[in-house]
């Protein structure tokens, strides 16, 4: 699957991932997917952001669950929700969603298909064969324990160190754009 194509060629690539709520799953996707790209030597082309569709958590923190795990695993855990904005769509490269009903609430905020194109996707497609799993969605674990969302962080790993090698290929060093 290839990347589309920047909206500003001479600015950074920016992709923002979306969940519900903006408090577990896209927290923790765009904390890995910056640590990810900050590995790579790409924090200054590519810069990642996220929100959620809905807006009961607009200036909360991340859920402490959520923060735990990413803690755990040395991740940075500062955050402050936010609700996706339509105007987003005309300045991001990639926006990724994390589960089809948040895909489908994008599809709904977007403008006009035309303005989204092929920059809306699912965000674990970019995982290795989908993750392992005929499902691409990164399910929800707010209403669970634990334990869903460590699944939730193996899941957004995979998916990052994927989408970080093809964003390597795209705008990485020597790769020219």
């Amino acid at each position: 699957m290839s990347l589309p194509d920047p909206l500003d060629p001479t600015g950074p690539y920016r992709v923002s991932v979306v969940c519900l709520g903006n408090i577990c799953r896209s927290p923790i996707a765009e904390k890995v997917l910056t640590a990810e790209l900050e590995r790579a030597g790409m924090a200054d082309e590519v810069v990642v952001d996220s929100s959620g569709t809905g807006g009961w958590h607009i200036g909360s923190g991340m859920d402490p669950r959520a923060a735990a795990t990413l803690r755990a695993h040395g991740y940075p855990t500062h955050h402050t929700a936010r609700r996706f904005d339509p105007a987003w769509f005309a300045d991001r490269d990639l926006i990724l969603a994390m589960d089809l009903d948040n895909l489908d609430e994008l599809v709904q905020l977007a403008p006009e298909p035309a303005v989204v194109g092929d920059r809306l996707r699912l965000f674990r497609t970019f995982a290795p064969e989908g993750g392992g799993s005929p499902n691409p969605e990164v399910p929800d674990p707010y209403y669970g324990g634990d334990d869903g969302f460590t699944t939730v962080l193996s899941m957004v790993q995979a998916a990052a160190k994927g989408l970080t090698a093809e964003l390597a290929g795209r705008f990485g060093p020597g790769a020219g754009r």
